[in-house]
């Protein structure tokens, strides 16, 4: 069709129905809805390759709290080490060790096997997240343990059954040995917890 309008020659070739005009629109909405959710899914998936990363926990230390290959969500950026945080230790064997931080830099912690109680600068901590008292072993540091700089004093819940820094072949944690803190037990999901 042609159309003449102010000496101008126009040529309308194919001009869209309406139906057509419906179709290309419903389509660009869906891609662009596609489009809008893979660029989604790519932010947080760098986000998450970033500041985050799943541990599976190995063994039985952090009874109750933790069960064997429970599977946890980690927090790895900027963590500043507290005491009470549920945090993952690399080891030198590259595996990841999950523990709870007792106390932090300079802090000194008492362990009183008699009444079961751990004090951190002459406070007892209230721990009922822990499974049994503590009963001594041989090579233990010697009480009171003030923390070195730059370091952290880990137990496990379940004392009896763990490795940490009572030991004197462990001792504190080194803090750049610390991968992050746990935030959240994905699974199983019947016992998905926030640690804050």
């Amino acid at each position: 069709m042609k159309d003449s309008k102010n000496g101008y020659i126009y040529y309308d070739y194919h001009k869209k129905t309406e139906k057509e005009e419906i179709q290309e629109t419903a389509w660009t909405s869906v891609f662009h809805w596609l489009y809008g959710i893979i660029g989604f899914l790519f932010v947080v998936f760098i986000l998450f390759i970033l500041f985050f990363k799943v541990v599976s926990v190995d063994g039985e230390s952090m009874l109750p709290t933790l069960n064997d290959n429970d599977k946890l969500f980690v927090y790895t950026m900027t963590y500043t080490p507290r005491q009470g945080d549920i945090v993952i230790i690399s080891s030198e064997d590259d595996q990841s060790v999950v523990k709870r931080i007792i106390a932090t830099e300079n802090q000194t912690v008492d362990v009183d096997y008699e009444t079961g109680k751990v004090t951190v600068d002459g406070v007892v901590l209230e721990e009922n997240y822990i499974s049994e008292m503590s009963v001594p072993e041989d090579n233990e540091v010697e009480y009171p343990y003030t923390v070195p700089e730059n370091c952290v004093f880990v137990m496990g819940d379940n004392r009896n059954e763990s490795r940490d820094s009572r030991s004197k072949i462990v001792k504190a944690v080194d803090e750049r040995r610390i991968v992050g803190k746990a935030v959240v037990r994905l699974l199983p999901f019947s016992d998905m917890n926030i640690y804050d």
